[in-house]
Parts: C-alpha cells; structure tokens; sequence
C-alpha cells in the first residue's frame, strides 16, 4: 500500500478525512470554550465584587 493509496483511503478520502477534520474541530472547542467561558466568568465576578466592596 503506497502513501498515495492510503490517503484516497479507498475512494472515501473526502467523507473520512472531512470527519476526522468535524471531529478535530469539535474536542478543539470543547478544550478551549470552557477556558474562556472560566476566564469571563472570573472577570465578570471580579468586577462584581469590586462594586460591592466599594
């Protein structure tokens, strides 16, 4: 099997790879979407409890 062959994967390069890309894409943003929904979040209590202590 030639490096050629093995990306055709068999006449179903396009549906296999496109899913592996839909799949890469989705756990990307299930890693970095909390990370900024935490950061936002302690930026929005931060300046909550600014407001209140002053």
């Amino acid at each position: 099997m030639s490096l050629q062959e093995f990306f055709a994967m068999g006449g179903y390069a396009f549906y296999v790879w496109t899913a592996y890309g839909i799949c890469f894409v989705v756990l990307l943003a299930n890693i970095i979407l909390p990370i900024i929904q935490r950061k936002r979040l302690l930026r929005h209590l931060a300046l909550k409890q600014k407001r209140h202590n002053l």
